[in-house]
């Protein structure tokens, strides 16, 4: 049982909150309550989580000697010593089959974007890890692409403006994941634990950062006050969900600069209760608008 524990641990069940990102094609489609989408959406964020883990195990696998240095992922089992190496290659290739066998039940678009996911991810992992801006665009791409495959597996057009924002959002939080890793190890364990991290510094960063965070704003309320969302919801209430997200992003900011926070989304949201209501805030809101209640 202790092996087992260890196991499900490594694969970070606590980063399924990242797969949230599969289910949000599912609302503004308002498929919510329509109970053959909302089947396919869980079985896709259901994919993603088997998908994920197994990542996890790879990377794991291969960052074994640099996880080793690292203050917080020395403590790993696999990098502890916890767990053994064909353990872990045996779950990683189990859960990369079943992820991609369940992927093939909901259709071709949606195994496609598995496939692209894993190649994508490969890529990261053995070299475009170690090319500066490149390897914050490949964690970017996966959470873009959570919601690519959330979409095709109900079989429905998202919009151009929320495509544009979750490549923006989620670029944001990877350049914030890079900051808290420069910021955490200093500019020289930094390097040694992490190649790219040398073509980095924190001014760099912030600066990248801003750029981001103004360009995610800017575009989510565009996409508030666009002709074609106010006429799909009948409604133009949805600018209303704009305070929430700018609160958002202010409190990230906040919390990346003042407390140190950053290098894991899912934990910075479930640690700091004021960012948290404000994603279910805007959540509610967003049901509410597109169901027509307010």
């Amino acid at each position: 049982m202790q092996t087992v524990r260890l196991l499900f641990q490594s694969i970070r069940p606590h980063q399924c909150v990242k797969n949230g990102f599969v289910l949000v094609p599912l609302l503004f489609a308002q498929r919510t309550f329509h109970y053959p989408s909302l089947l396919k959406s869980l079985t896709a964020f259901g994919v993603f989580c088997l998908l994920t883990g197994a990542i996890y195990l790879i990377n794991d696998l291969i960052d074994l000697e640099a996880d080793r240095s690292h203050p917080a992922k020395k403590n790993r089992p696999l990098a502890a010593g916890l767990i053994s190496h064909r353990l872990a290659k045996v779950a990683a290739g189990t859960l990369l089959l079943c992820s991609i066998l369940i992927g093939f039940s909901l259709g071709v678009g949606f195994f496609t974007v598995v496939v692209i996911y894993v190649v994508i991810q490969m890529f990261y992992n053995y070299w475009l890890k170690d090319i500066v801006i490149l390897d914050v665009f490949c964690i970017s791409a996966g959470f873009f692409l959570r919601m690519v495959g959330g979409a095709v597996a109900i079989d429905v057009v998202i919009s151009n403006w929320l495509i544009i924002c979750t490549i923006l959002i989620s670029t944001f939080l990877a350049l914030a994941k890079r900051r808290h890793e420069l910021v955490l190890l200093g500019e020289t364990l930094a390097r040694n634990h992490r190649k790219v991290l040398s073509e980095y510094d924190p001014y760099l960063l912030d600066q990248m950062i801003g750029v981001i965070a103004g360009s995610t704003l800017l575009s989510y309320m565009l996409y508030c006050v666009s002709p074609d969302t106010i006429e799909k919801f009948q409604s133009d209430h949805m600018i209303y969900t704009f305070p929430f997200v700018l609160y958002g992003i202010l409190r990230y900011l906040y919390l990346i600069h003042k407390k140190d926070y950053g290098g894991a989304p899912e934990k910075v949201l479930f640690s700091d209760l004021s960012l948290f209501f404000s994603v279910i805030l805007w959540g509610l809101f967003c049901i509410l608008i597109v169901y027509g209640v307010i």
